[in-house]
């Protein structure tokens, strides 16, 4: 739908921030009321977004659109709106919020206000990232994600190690976002210069067509701000550390959704502002997420620390969707696309699980486990079920992901699709073997056969996300045929690119004969 009456993707994005207002009115020593209100503001958010799922109609335009002019005078515009690419990450991010309010309510009891106002400001930036159409409104919310995340890992990390990965994750992030900034006031000026007309608006910034030395610069720009985001090989080296002293909430909302934040912008602004220069980076894209694929196994078989484990498979596994996209055909980009759900839903329990043994135990060395799937069955069911899921077992979501990436590469190049199933073998021992450790042979700490198995609570928390990873697994096509038409959009501006290419280098050849005649 071109617009609509009521302005619901505002009231999606904003609605957490009325309740950081509800919060502040509350008496600061009343926790449990402030946990409560939390959790159903973000709980109503979730609901609120099915009506973008359900009025969503499956076609490529942008739909419920909202669009005012803001600052007329350099052409910013409150713009917003979504389609099938952005659509499912806004409904993911507002699926996992409740979620992770919830699982912090034992976690999370210093400070518990703070906290909720930062939790509630984060989902508020990433809600905006996904739906501006506008880049000064795109880099605000990005910008603004930044604060209240470093917040998250200072204050309520671990504390061994908190400011050292709260500092890195700060540094990083805004080391890229310079370069983004650079790219975005780039653009601008070069529209106003062919135009006349300067303006922010992205939709109108797709139809330039820009020289491709250009491209070439623009889209370093903005790629490096969205490789360090991802994060891709060689610029990960911030998650591990991110996730391993930010508090459980932390890690599942940055595994979740921010790590998406940087899959996101390669495919709504690389892919389509630049088309011929992502032609042109291709095969380096496609080695470096290779590589991250596959280094980021081996590193997560040397790992002691559950939560250092699943931090590198992150890296590994966003590979994957980063090797789908750049796969620049249909299979592979829908693949990295519904990968990026896949990893948000599996990742997320992955590290909601690792908290709930954490909470018990209060260490997460593999070598402090064993057997405890016969103390905790329960606990031991939901980890085999995700587990499963993360490695891309048939029925479960992350194979049909994997599946259409691979199906993309090996299109696209035959070693691709090779080594992109080594990472699979590799995950699958990686996983696996950290599963047997864990749950399997002999109890040998006598403290272990104390610990008591989920509550409901907790099992509450993880049946959504079980249920999410059974239904993508069986049923895909309900977000594949949403993602279809935007995906043909985006990969119909790469025709013209190989098109143009082949062009280029067929005029190359004839001015290289005529200069050999001419001799």
């Amino acid at each position: 739908m071109e617009a609509v009456n009521f302005p619901i993707l505002s009231t999606v994005i904003f609605l957490p921030l009325l309740g950081v207002l509800l919060i502040l009115f509350v008496d600061k020593e009343d926790t449990y009321l402030q946990k409560w209100i939390a959790f159903y503001v973000t709980l109503i958010d979730f609901f609120l977004s099915l009506f973008l799922f359900f009025g969503f109609e499956t076609s490529s335009k942008i739909q419920f659109v909202e669009k005012i002019e803001w600052i007329k005078s350099i052409g910013v515009q409150y713009y917003l709106g979504i389609d099938g690419i952005s659509l499912f990450l806004v409904l993911l991010t507002t699926f996992l919020c409740p979620i992770c309010i919830a699982a912090c309510w034992r976690d999370i009891q210093d400070k518990v206000r703070e906290f909720l106002i930062s939790f509630l400001v984060l989902e508020t930036s990433m809600l905006g990232v996904f739906c501006a159409l506008d880049l000064f409104l795109f880099y605000i919310f990005w910008e603004l994600m930044l604060i209240p995340m470093f917040l998250l890992i200072l204050v309520w990390g671990a504390p061994a190690r908190r400011v050292y990965a709260a500092v890195k994750f700060f540094i990083y992030t805004m080391f890229g976002s310079l370069f983004m900034l650079v790219g975005i006031l780039a653009l601008y000026f070069y529209h106003g210069k062919v135009t006349g007309n300067y303006t922010f608006d992205l939709l109108k910034l797709y139809e330039l067509s820009i020289p491709f030395k250009l491209q070439f610069w623009l889209f370093l720009a903005f790629a490096i701000a969205f490789a360090i985001k991802v994060p891709m090989f060689p610029f990960h080296t911030w998650l591990p550390d991110a996730h391993t002293e930010a508090p459980t909430v932390g890690s599942v909302i940055l595994a979740g959704v921010l790590l998406k934040m940087g899959t996101y912008g390669f495919v709504r602004f690389n892919l389509p502002l630049f088309p011929e220069a992502s032609v042109y980076f291709m095969p380096l894209m496609a080695v470096l997420a290779i590589i991250g694929i596959i280094y980021g196994a081996f590193m997560c078989l040397v790992q002691k620390d559950l939560k250092r484990l699943i931090a590198y498979s992150s890296v590994s596994h966003l590979g994957f969707v980063m090797l789908g996209i750049f796969a620049l055909n249909m299979q592979g980009l829908e693949g990295g696309l519904i990968q990026m759900i896949n990893h948000g839903l599996s990742t997320g329990a992955l590290f909601l699980l690792v908290g709930m043994i954490y909470e018990r135990r209060h260490t997460r060395l593999i070598a402090e486990f064993g057997g405890l799937s016969k103390v905790m069955p329960v606990f031991a069911t939901f980890f085999m079920i995700v587990t499963l899921a993360s490695i891309g077992l048939p029925g479960l979501n992350g194979f049909i992901g994997e599946f259409l990436i691979m199906l993309g590469a090996f299109k696209t190049k035959y070693v691709y699709g090779v080594l992109a199933a080594l990472g699979v073998i590799l995950a699958a021992w990686y996983m696996l073997w950290m599963y047997q450790r864990v749950m399997f042979g002999r109890i040998v700490h006598k403290v272990n056969l104390k610990l008591k198995d989920l509550c409901a609570r907790e099992i509450a928390l993880l049946i959504p996300l079980v249920i999410g990873i059974v239904w993508i697994g069986v049923h895909p096509n309900t977000f594949l045929s949403r993602m279809e038409p935007s995906v043909s959009k985006v990969l119909a501006n790469f025709e013209k690119a190989k098109v143009a290419k082949m062009d280029l280098r067929d005029l190359m050849l004839i001015k290289n004969n005529k200069k050999d005649r001419d001799l």
